[in-house]
């Protein structure tokens, strides 16, 4: 098994183990980034979900895993800093997203994220319409219902974190 093909099954068994419906697309690695992804299967924005890393920029070094619509824009500064309960915080760089997540921009997926990162959930994203995100690499994309998502375990769903 690839690395991919590796976290891609445990994303499917942490489904499976929360019991949550799921559909997946296979895609190609160069159609992983949102807009691509979206025009290429014919999803619309607001239905595409991104996962951003953001790390607060002291040490000792916290993340959270932040759940927006592919429209929408992450208040970094005020929302997640607020929420994080740091001064200061950031989107995690490519290689420390891959680092702390084991999984590749493009790819990164709120299931099977380690048990210490809180996925903080913008309030916009609820119902029970399929929502599209990364399935943990740039090959598979994954479809659950939006409030499915704020019974992850570690998840919050925040008010005005995106705008």
């Amino acid at each position: 098994m690839t690395e991919s093909e590796v976290i891609e099954a445990r994303v499917r068994a942490f489904l499976d183990e929360h019991e949550i419906a799921y559909h997946t697309i296979v895609c190609r690695p160069d159609q992983a980034d949102t807009a691509v992804f979206c025009e290429v299967f014919g999803i619309a924005p607001e239905a595409s979900v991104n996962t951003i890393l953001v790390a607060s920029k002291k040490e000792p070094k916290s993340y959270a895993a932040c759940l927006v619509l592919a429209n929408n824009r992450l208040d970094v500064n005020r929302t997640v800093r607020k929420e994080m309960g740091v001064r200061k915080c950031s989107f995690a760089s490519f290689e420390e997203t891959e680092r702390v997540t084991g999984m590749l921009s493009g790819g990164v997926t709120p299931f099977d994220l380690p048990p210490e990162i809180p996925i903080l959930i913008d309030s916009r994203i609820s119902g029970d319409e399929v929502m599209w995100l990364g399935g943990g690499s740039r090959s598979l994309k994954v479809g659950v219902s939006a409030d499915d998502l704020a019974r992850l375990p570690n998840a919050r769903v925040i008010e005005g974190l995106a705008g």
